[in-house]
């Protein structure tokens, strides 16, 4: 049987400082995405679905192992997708090539990006993710919804839930979503644009 653990942060807990804190990356990570593990990892056994992959059970799963699934599987792909903040921080490759064609621009898509991010109603994710064809689209999901569950390629994700930004920037979730950009790790961005 599978036994699901904690994705290993790629930088140190404080180097996404100072657009998310120390803290919330110790809280959101180290306990919520945690308990996430810890209870899927509970609910498994006799499940039928043991050895079903992450993305799998993302896909095939319902109910409690749906709901912690997806939410490992977001939060590991949020996680992963940040580095330390830069300057001039922008899509690189054929992801750049791409996102100019289906938005027009960098900064039309990041608008819209954020504008359906402050739009979705309580707790969930806004994505950007690839289409079977190699386009491009911007979803909201819900909860612990996941693109993968619309036939679609997850790529970029911004973490709605009140606890991923409300240490940092209390009830400002237009500010928390703005301020992300100079945090994403468009390489990586890129290589999951990119991969087979």
């Amino acid at each position: 049987m599978k036994n699901f653990e904690l994705v290993a942060l790629p930088y140190a807990a404080d180097a996404l400082e100072p657009i998310i804190g120390k803290q919330t990356v110790d809280i959101h990570h180290g306990k919520h995405l945690q308990t996430y593990v810890n209870n899927l990892n509970g609910l498994l056994p006799g499940s039928g679905l043991e050895e079903l992959s992450l993305e799998e059970l993302v896909v095939k799963a319902e109910g409690a192992i749906l709901n912690n699934a997806g939410q490992i599987l977001n939060h590991n792909l949020y996680f992963t997708q940040f580095t330390a903040p830069r300057a001039e921080n922008k899509p690189v490759g054929k992801l750049a090539e791409a996102i100019d064609k289906v938005f027009g621009s960098l900064e039309a898509f990041q608008a819209e990006f954020e504008k359906k991010g402050t739009g979705l109603f309580g707790s969930g994710w806004v994505w950007l993710s690839k289409t079977n064809d190699g386009g491009l689209v911007i979803t909201q999901e819900p909860n612990a919804a996941n693109p993968l569950q619309r036939g679609l390629t997850p790529l970029l994700t911004f973490d709605v839930w009140e606890h991923a930004y409300y240490l940092d920037y209390q009830n400002k979730r237009a500010d928390y979503l703005h301020a992300l950009w100079a945090l994403v790790d468009w390489t990586e961005v890129e290589r999951r644009f990119t991969q087979i």
